[in-house]
């Protein structure tokens, strides 16, 4: 998991595609944490994003960095907890300005049942689940 969570950090965006109805979304995301040994991500509530997370927690990540991409899917498990919604807050200051552990809006998903490829034109693909 630390090296997913080390390609996600060092790539700095990603995109997570989701599932709104019978459609899929995609869009640029950028935060990742490690938090009791769980991989976690955050968006608001108010967000339609979180709307179909919790509709279908079935979701992908695809992100590229220097020739090498990651497809990482599985489930997504809403943490309600504060110290969950701290530790992230507290490793992105700059979000702080737009989200904060007790507004009522900041949600954080940690990633349950995860299979994460790590894929180059050079080398055969990798999988680590998670």
């Amino acid at each position: 998991m630390k090296e997913v969570y080390d390609f996600l950090k060092k790539c700095g965006t990603y995109y997570l595609a989701t599932v709104d109805g019978d459609k899929p979304k995609v869009r640029p995301f950028g935060t990742v944490d490690i938090f009791e040994d769980k991989l976690y991500i955050q968006t608001g509530k108010v967000k339609p994003t979180s709307k179909q997370i919790h509709a279908n927690p079935n979701v992908e990540i695809c992100a590229f960095d220097g020739g090498k991409w990651l497809r990482l899917s599985g489930e997504l498990v809403s943490d309600d907890r504060r110290e969950a919604k701290k530790h992230m807050l507290d490793n992105y200051p700059e979000l702080r300005s737009m989200y904060n552990e007790d507004d009522g809006n900041t949600e954080v998903f940690y990633f349950k049942s995860a299979m994460a490829t790590f894929y180059s034109f050079t080398e055969p693909p990798k999988t680590i689940m998670f």
